[in-house]
């Protein structure tokens, strides 16, 4: 998920997620794009769903589940996570992301999109105090104040606010003991699971943003604007067809722009050097 450029003011979006859901990372390439398009026009809030409390004798089903998503949201994903490193349950991560809050919304934005891509493509144990203060170092976030808001009772008391929000479950939804992962309110349009970008778009429009962006953005310019993209995320975020994507950010790659980040068995993460 992108840097929201700490709006404060706008149409507001709630965000339902998790940072270890597979269709939400499928989901990143449409999140920036509605972002860089619409910038402070929409005011942003993360709610952390809490996907796994307890995923303990349940690493096998995670793993096939993750395995089948894979082959669906079309970005790198590793699921040998639940062989090799599995976690035990997301909520701590989901109450790291709530103490990276208290630094601005940038810092939550981009301290969930590190969480995503160390659970998603790095096979990263996650469920812990330590490795999840360093993917706040990572995320550049201040890291002694990162470590006191995360022990803080108030944080676990703010990820159980974001809990009752998921539960309070729309007469629209899908289910009906909570909000699925991903969901989207813009204004009081809700969008269940993964949404085609313009019907959000036009949901944003019609509830009083304005594109402050162009439609699209050039492949340099998405890379100025974000350390680490997918060739998913630069085919939506620059509206290339997908071989044309791969041949961008190759290009860059031999151009020794970009890095590229081997993901699993055949996936790639490209990172700006």
């Amino acid at each position: 998920m992108p840097a929201y450029l700490g709006a404060t003011v706008g149409v507001p979006v709630h965000y339902y997620t998790d940072p270890a859901c597979p269709i939400s990372w499928g989901y990143e390439p449409v999140t920036r794009r509605l972002a860089v398009e619409f910038g402070r026009e929409l005011d942003w809030h993360l709610i952390m769903g809490g996907l796994g409390r307890d995923y303990k004798d349940h690493e096998k089903g995670a793993l096939v589940r993750w395995v089948q998503d894979a082959d669906t949201i079309e970005m790198p994903m590793d699921p040998l996570l639940w062989k090799e490193s599995p976690i035990s349950s997301t909520y701590p991560a989901c109450i790291a992301v709530k103490a990276a809050a208290e630094q601005g919304r940038q810092a939550e934005a981009r301290y969930l999109r590190v969480l995503r891509e160390g659970l998603m493509c790095f096979r990263r144990k996650l469920d812990s105090l330590e490795p999840l203060v360093e993917e706040a170092r990572r995320a550049g976030l201040d890291v002694q104040r990162f470590r006191v808001d995360a022990g803080s009772h108030a944080m676990v008391e703010a990820f159980g606010a974001d809990l009752e929000l998921t539960r309070e479950v729309p007469p629209e939804s899908p289910r009906s003991d909570r909000v699925p992962f991903p969901s989207l309110r813009i204004g009081d349009a809700w969008f269940f699971g993964r949404t085609a970008y313009g019907e959000l778009r036009a949901a944003a429009v019609s509830a009083g943003a304005a594109a402050g962006q162009p439609d699209v953005i050039s492949v340099d310019a998405a890379f100025e604007r974000f350390e680490r993209l997918a060739a998913k995320e630069v085919e939506v975020l620059c509206g290339l067809s997908g071989p044309l994507a791969w041949a961008e950010v190759w290009r860059l790659a031999t151009e020794w722009v970009v890095r590229p980040l081997r993901v699993g068995a055949g996936g790639w993460l490209f990172e700006r050097v």
